[in-house]
């Protein structure tokens, strides 16, 4: 296997919801590995921490104020990237919001911006992407989805309804854009240690770990590395996959 350090060496990722959480780890490790990462997300001030934190280990990055909701945003700071590198190899579409609630008293804006925000955020950046990694015959697109996505859970239609959406996504368009030698894969996190899981009681947090056979709540750093795997090119027959990093949760 090749040295960690030099797998993405010359590629150019964009990460989207880069500033903090899994995003920020997945910028991270593809920025240890080599690659040059555009960092994707609606706070500036958290970026500039994550920039920071690259180039102080000899790393690359740019920094993009983006809302994936708004196909015009997607649109400059994939034209402002471009402008920058040249090229886009690696799409990481990681950026998602939560508005839980029971369906019988789900308001219809809750519904429609985690909709918004979670599938069609994803399908602005793939489709803005696209035809860089056309032209070039190369891409990696991994989209972070989620574990609910094939379990489902109470209270959480509309994320389950983005996430399974975005699984289902992977697969159509890994079905289109193989032969330009792009991939397109999921990977499924579990129950992961970030500020969503945070928010969680502590007898929530027992029940969830009794039925996780690794016993322990994974990191964002877990999600980063298979992240980091699918893009790079060890994973190059894999496609439309959905990888799960959940500790062995839900096993078929």
């Amino acid at each position: 296997m090749s040295d960690r350090r030099d797998i993405l060496e010359g590629k150019v990722a964009l990460v989207t919801g880069a500033s903090q959480g899994i995003g920020r780890a997945c910028a991270l490790a593809l920025a240890e590995a080599g690659a040059s990462v555009a960092l994707a997300a609606r706070s500036p001030e958290k970026l500039a921490a994550v920039r920071t934190e690259i180039e102080r280990n000899s790393g690359k990055a740019l920094a993009l104020s983006m809302d994936v909701a708004e196909a015009a945003s997607v649109k400059s700071a994939v034209d402002g990237m471009i402008a920058a590198w040249g090229k886009i190899d690696i799409l990481v579409n990681n950026a998602g919001v939560t508005r839980d609630n029971l369906l019988l008293r789900m308001k219809p804006e809750d519904w429609e911006v985690v909709l918004k925000t979670n599938l069609e955020g994803a399908y602005h950046c793939i489709q803005k992407v696209l035809p860089f990694m056309v032209r070039q015959r190369y891409g990696r697109i991994i989209n972070i989805a989620s574990v609910v996505a094939q379990a489902g859970n109470a209270g959480q239609a509309n994320y389950i309804a983005s996430k399974a959406g975005l699984i289902g996504l992977t697969k159509a368009v890994a079905a289109e854009v193989g032969s330009r030698s792009i991939t397109v894969n999921a990977v499924s996190p579990g129950f992961i240690d970030t500020a969503m899981t945070e928010k969680l009681s502590e007898a929530v947090k027992q029940k969830i770990l009794s039925v996780i056979p690794l016993g322990h709540i994974g990191t964002d750093r877990d999600v980063a590395c298979a992240v980091r795997f699918l893009a790079s090119d060890e994973a190059g027959y894999i496609t439309g996959h959905c990888l799960n990093v959940n500790g062995g949760m839900y096993m078929a």
